[in-house]
């Protein structure tokens, strides 16, 4: 079962609510314990959800006789009468909590993909809820003290390495919870908790809401020139069913850029759409999210003062690999000049390609501007590289992709093996189920991939468990992908851009971390490990995507089944560093943005109305405020970082100097072999958090990991300082 302390995680990723007084068994109940699924193990293949069974009436009943259940077992290890045991105390934490562990578990995960009104007021009523029962939990004393007792007599105990690493991490759980704090103190942290989770559920909702008000309606389908005939009719379906019959809507992405504003040749409508998108969230209106951020900021400071910490990143990043914000701004810092000088010489490039275009049609040139990046972009690719990325789309058929591309590259490199089956319930029609097996054909896991986009899913990409691997139980895992590709018309094909291509093998490789996992433990279950490594194996997979062999057995035409030719694959290639100024500054702006919101103190904070306006100056001081490259998510806005990557967003960059030091440790380690795929599941996929983080790097790559990779990538100047680098020696970035 998930471990205590974890579902704090679970709810401040998922952003949550809590229950009302619970009834038990022993208190009586009106619900059915044989009706409600919650209530026993699903008896379907490998506990697989009963999503046929599961109705939103069930949620309630599950949480609170879940929580009351979960307290009964915790007042019992915490009052057991016999000393302190490995047995009593620590794997007694881990079984406990089951009931509230499967509610949990498929409530947030319906709330990412498939919210409704019901689950958005649960939501809301639960996650104030959810954090106290979580404090009842962490900041019990006698609790505590049973595992301090054991954490001091760890290396006594006659415990494996990872069992002793149970210990450990449980103990710095509890501590960075607040358990040491005298009675005042847990009552002020109790309040702040239940006030974060409530603003957390606010502003997710918010957020989605928002998104989905800020659709751009158009009126003359001319406006929409350049976008495909398939693209056309999706937003003159998408305008009727919102109630605009006979005109078009573009509906928006979490992001700040916008897919379409790579092919509208109407420079006012691309104007309109980003004008949309950015300033959503801080427009004053009912979805308004600024306020929501300068509370939310305040607490966060303020808990971290209450816990020690000078702030709240220096309290987040002490549990990472990177381990103090120094060692996060010494490598944002390290990259963004180079970044942004980057993205300045691309700049130039499309002007020039501006000026030139307008002289031709005999009008005076314009300024580049955000909303001109995407458009000129690829005009200048094309012109370059003869290469427009609307000749890929028809390769790249999106099933195909999943089984001929991803799902083969993981039989090439791990010898698994996947088969669609359909018996199994759906919690959405659009979701496909596969059976993955070993390659001695048995079952590793069930994996579900949910590709498209809706009104009812928030944006992104992400992978999410739904039962985890765990030697303690036997589970094994199911495991999920979700992206938000738009759906086409009914018996149209769904064909993807290349971000979407490398989306679908990054996210598979969360999967991969997932499905892999062999610990004994719940707590390390699969991607239980840091929040800037979590990332790394994840974007280690994106590297097959344009591997010659993977490529060719996937990029096929849907039509005919012609392969790519092989000119066009070599453009895919020959175009991998293309915009990297822009891509790294965009990302960039952002994860330095979070920095610097976590890095100020309480009365630092700016009121709603002053919002705006430190990000701005944030942007400025941290010299990546270039004006036609904004950052890729705005504050108002962003929720990682108002979830569970705050003080995190980092965590991609910092991976990814991982993932770029593993790339370079395939190639010139034979590449896609199935020898090489058997090291790096053994040493690091299969570890899941049981062992320190940078350790299992070490053990897999053979050495600290090395900037240089990363910046020759990215098309970054050269130039490293090891004291940046993740696990680097000496540095002060060794860890999680």
């Amino acid at each position: 079962m998930k471990h205590p302390l974890v579902l704090a995680v679970a709810v401040a990723l998922a952003a949550v609510a809590a229950p009302t007084p619970a009834q038990t068994a022993d208190t009586g109940t009106a619900v059915s314990q044989t009706a409600n699924p919650f209530f026993s193990e699903s008896p379907l293949p490998l506990h697989y959800p009963q999503f046929d069974r599961i109705k939103d009436a069930d949620f309630a009943p599950a949480f609170d006789q879940g929580m009351a259940r979960h307290l009964q077992e915790i007042e019992a290890i915490a009052n057991n009468p016999e000393a302190p045991s490995f047995d009593n105390t620590i794997l007694a934490m881990e079984k406990s909590g089951d009931v509230l562990d499967r509610a949990t578990t498929v409530f947030f995960n319906l709330v990412g993909t498939d919210t409704n009104d019901t689950r958005n007021a649960l939501r809301a009523e639960y996650a104030p809820k959810f954090a106290a029962h979580q404090d009842a939990i962490s900041l019990n004393g006698k609790l505590f003290e049973r595992v301090d007792t054991l954490y001091k007599q760890r290396d006594s105990l006659g415990l494996d390495a990872e069992g002793v690493r149970l210990i450990e991490r449980y103990h710095t759980g509890f501590v960075r919870a607040g358990a040491k704090l005298d009675d005042a103190d847990k009552a002020k942290l109790k309040a702040m908790n239940a006030e974060m989770a409530q603003l957390g559920t606010q502003f997710s909702d918010n957020v989605l809401k928002e998104v989905n008000a800020s659709a751009v309606i158009v009126d003359d389908v001319a406006e929409l020139d350049g976008l495909t005939e398939s693209q056309i009719a999706t937003a003159a379906r998408i305008a009727k069913e919102r109630g605009h019959d006979g005109k078009y809507a573009i509906t928006l992405l979490n992001t700040t850029g916008q897919p379409p504003l790579s092919q509208l040749s109407n420079r006012g409508l691309r104007h309109r759409i980003h004008e949309a998108s950015v300033n959503r969230g801080s427009n004053g209106g009912e979805f308004d999210t600024t306020a929501i951020v300068s509370r939310m900021m305040t607490l966060r400071a303020e808990r971290a003062n209450l816990l020690g910490y000078p702030n709240h990143a220096a309290y987040g990043l002490e549990d990472q690999t990177a381990k103090t914000p120094e060692a996060v701004n010494a490598m944002l810092g390290q990259l963004a000049p180079a970044a942004v000088a980057n993205a300045r010489r691309e700049a130039a490039d499309l002007q020039a390609m501006i000026d030139e275009e307008q002289t031709a049609k005999g009008m005076p040139s314009f300024k580049l501007e955000p909303w001109d990046w995407a458009y000129y972009t690829e005009k200048v690719r094309a012109a370059k590289y003869d290469f427009d990325e609307s000749q890929l789309k028809p390769y790249l058929e999106m099933k195909n992709v999943l089984e001929n591309g991803v799902f083969f590259a993981a039989g090439k490199l791990y010898g698994l093996s996947f088969k669609q089956r359909t018996d199994l319930p759906k919690y959405h029609p659009d979701t496909w189920t596969y059976d993955v097996f070993n390659e001695d054909g048995s079952q590793l896991a069930i994996f579900i991939f949910d590709p498209y986009a809706r009104d009812s899913k928030r944006g992104g990409a992400w992978m999410n468990s739904y039962v985890s691997q765990s030697g303690l139980s036997g589970d094994k895992p199911v495991v999920a992908n979700h992206q938000n590709i738009p759906k086409p018309p009914a018996g149209e094909p769904t064909l993807l851009t290349w971000d979407e291509v490398t989306t679908m093998f990054h996210e598979f490789g969360h999967a991969l971390h997932g499905m892999f996992s062999d610990v004994q433990y719940p707590y390390f279950s699969g991607t239980s490990v840091p929040r800037d490594f979590v990332e790394y194996p994840s974007q280690v997979n994106e590297m097959w995507a344009d591997w010659p062999e993977i490529l060719a057995n996937y990029a096929k035409h849907y039509q005919t089944g012609a392969a790519m030719p092989q000119a066009l694959l070599d453009k895919v290639l020959a175009t991998s560093k293309f915009n990297q100024g822009f891509a790294t500054t965009e990302y960039l702006g952002a994860a330095m943005l979070d920095q610097r919101w976590h890095q100020i103190g309480a009365s630092q904070v700016p009121a709603a109305s002053g919002v705006m306006k430190f990000e701005s100056d944030a942007l400025s001081a941290d010299g990546i405020n270039y004006a036609p490259v904004p950052p890729r998510y705005r504050t108002p806005y962003f929720s990682h970082i108002m979830g569970g990557y705050s003080a995190g967003y980092y965590a991609y960059i910092w991976s990814e100097v991982l993932d770029a030091n593993s790339v370079q440790w395939f190639e010139q380690n034979g590449g896609l072999t199935r020898a090489n795929g058997d090291h790096f599941r053994s040493t690091l996929l299969s570890q899941g958090g049981s062992q320190d983080a940078m350790k299992l790097f070490r053990d897999f790559a053979g050495h600290d990991p090395q900037i240089e990779p990363l910046l020759v990538k990215r098309g970054l100047a050269p130039e490293a300082d090891d004291s940046a680098v993740p696990g680097a020696e000496p540095g002060p970035a060794d860890a999680e």
